[in-house]
């Protein structure tokens, strides 16, 4: 028995507003009999729905909500984890099973608050790396200049930039970038999917849709204080008002991007899957697992670099799952980018979905590619979609081992408008295609230009500072 904690980022290191539905995505990973903690009552659609491609009887399934604390249940409290009530229902619920049955406390987000939590129900012995993360280990594993300061001290190649920790150096990085590119990528320490990047482009004409980069700022080549102007600006924004060191590298055009999994114990560590990752209009459109059609020279770099930063994160105390991104050059180059030292959004994608469920390496061999919904669709809620999904015979079919399988609620943020995953296994690309157009062609409804990629995901957010 596992007691499995669907929570994300602390609050204090980032605030990330609502993430009930995107936190569900632990339902993938419980087997019969786990304890299931959330911030919120779950989707309970949802949940007989993943359940019965895992084969778990939801009924077994010991579904805990802590107090609602600071964030009223839109998010895990990490406080809440250590409510002296929480702790005592948690006791409770295990009932005759008692703690000496619990093999391992699983958080989605390796909090210090899971490390308390796990010390005062007894099991900290449970909870890999806890000693590590009780510390604050999940904020310095997670953080991008702690990764360009490890990845150097492994020898992993990383692009050419700086950390840096004031205006002053973060305007000296900037220009003595610009001097041989036409464009550098700003990063916030903290945050994901291209969301706390900043592309700042000298040269208008280069490549951009590609990347994963929710802002873009175009220098005015005729200022000579331009970078400073800039900086002044936006250093608050990037450093999240001082807090945090900011990353400042090259940005390489024509780029493809690829990922590493890996997961690191005691004894060492061991990779568990490569993928790859899309963006359209500067968006996370979709991940692909698992990685086909890549040079084999491309695959032992990335496998080579992604063992390098999972062994130097063991090093230092980390344990779980950790995903080492990189981008692949035009000339073949394998650059790592960051590690999330998390479970990151693609466990459920390829342990779970691809290679429990599907059988991606059974023969005929099939991918999964994982969809964020587009910003163009109208999805109401999560029965119009799965009936959409039957009808237009896109419904996973287990004797062919294709079509779509939903990875999250489809829980609706507005009037016609859910953010929400979906895969779709598939045996060639016109396949996958085919079946996404078929989706797109139901629900595309939006204009595209209703949203620029400096909305998350569709959802319109306040302008940025």
């Amino acid at each position: 028995m596992k007691i499995l904690i669907g929570n994300h980022i602390d609050p204090a290191i980032r605030n990330r507003g609502d993430l009930r539905a995107w936190t569900q995505r632990i339902v993938w990973f419980a087997r019969e009999g786990d304890v299931i903690v959330l911030s919120d009552e779950p989707d309970r659609r949802f949940l007989a729905y993943a359940t019965s491609f895992t084969g778990v009887d939801a009924q077994s399934l010991h579904i805990i909500v802590p107090p609602a604390g600071r964030h009223g249940g839109r998010l895990l409290d990490p406080e809440s984890l250590t409510d002296a009530g929480f702790v005592h229902t948690v006791r409770d619920r295990l009932g005759e099973v008692g703690l000496d049955q619990v093999e391992e406390v699983f958080a989605l987000w390796p909090s210090a608050h899971v490390s308390r939590f796990a010390a005062a129900l007894g099991v900290e012995d449970r909870f890999p790396g806890a000693g590590f993360f009780s510390q604050g280990g999940g904020e310095l594993g997670n953080n991008k200049a702690t990764f360009r300061a490890l990845a150097a001290g492994a020898g992993v190649p990383i692009p050419a930039g700086s950390v840096c920790h004031s205006v002053h150096e973060a305007v000296a990085a900037t220009a003595d970038l610009l001097a041989v590119t036409g464009a550098v990528v700003v990063k916030q320490a903290h945050n994901g999917a291209g969301v706390g990047n900043q592309l700042v482009l000298r040269d208008m004409s280069l490549p951009v849709d590609h990347v994963g980069a929710r802002h873009l700022h175009q220098l005015d080549g005729r200022d000579p204080n331009a970078i400073e102007a800039y900086w002044t600006q936006r250093w608050d924004w990037a450093s999240a008002r001082g807090r945090f060191p900011v990353v400042v590298e090259k940005f390489t055009p024509h780029t493809g991007s690829v990922y590493s999994e890996h997961h690191v114990a005691d004894h060492g560590s061991r990779p568990t899957e490569m993928g790859t990752l899309h963006y359209v209009g500067r968006r996370l459109s979709r991940q692909v697992v698992p990685l086909r059609g890549t040079d084999n020279s491309v695959r032992e770099r990335l496998l080579r670099g992604g063992t390098q930063l999972a062994e130097a994160y063991r090093a230092f105390g980390y344990r779980g799952y950790l995903s080492a991104d990189a981008i692949v050059t035009p000339e073949g180059q394998v650059v790592f980018t960051e590690v999330n030292a998390q479970v990151s959004g693609s466990l459920h994608i390829y342990e779970v979905i691809a290679h429990h469920i599907v059988g991606v390496t059974a023969i005929p061999e099939r991918s999964v590619v994982e969809y964020h919904v587009p910003p163009t669709w109208a999805v109401p809620d999560f029965e119009t979609f799965l009936a959409a999904v039957d009808e237009l015979g896109c419904a996973y079919a287990p004797d062919t081992r294709t079509g779509v399988i939903v990875s999250m609620p489809v829980i609706p943020l507005e009037v016609n408008r859910a953010q929400f995953l979906f895969c779709i296994a598939y045996a060639t690309d016109a396949d996958r295609r085919a079946m996404f157009n078929r989706l797109d062609a139901r629900f595309a409804t939006i204009p595209a230009d209703t949203y620029s990629a400096s909305d998350r995901i569709g959802v319109p957010l306040p302008p940025a500072p």
